[in-house]
């Protein structure tokens, strides 16, 4: 009976991701794997820093990850909608994944660990064009 009801939760919960991811891409994997590393690296470093933890923080960075994944779900629910066969999930996953090598080559510097200096400056320049559309004033005109 116990192995009755495993075997229908593991059937259950594989029908849910097949619906909400369809066929599991390796870059979804390769995604998972580096919100992993990002999180570890970035509480490595938090302690370094002498920061110390923060369950606050900690469970705000599971949630943007949790919210990242309901991203990529609506991708694919989208590429279902319209035919395009995994186009705007695999765009939504590179875009996460750059996302999440960025923020791991942060935390590495944030270790103190030695980065190339071209590396170093690619980031920056990237963090700055970000600030840089973040203090753009709204062109939206309404009341």
């Amino acid at each position: 009976m116990q192995q009755l009801t495993v075997s229908g939760i593991c059937a259950l919960v594989g029908s849910i991701i097949t619906f909400s991811f369809g066929v599991w891409p390796e870059t979804l994997t390769f995604l998972l794997v580096a919100m992993g590393v990002d999180y570890v690296t970035g509480i490595a470093a938090s302690l370094k820093e002498k920061k110390g933890l923060s369950s606050l923080t900690g469970a705000w960075g599971l949630a943007r990850k949790g919210l990242t994944l309901l991203v990529i779900m609506l991708t694919h629910r989208i590429d279902v909608l319209l035919g395009t066969e995994g186009m705007t999930m695999g765009a939504a996953i590179y875009f996460y994944i750059v996302n999440e090598l960025i923020s791991i080559v942060e935390n590495y510097g944030r270790l103190g660990l030695p980065l190339p200096d071209s590396l170093r400056r690619s980031i920056a320049l990237l963090k700055d064009r970000t600030d840089d559309d973040d203090d753009t004033p709204s062109t939206d005109r309404r009341p």
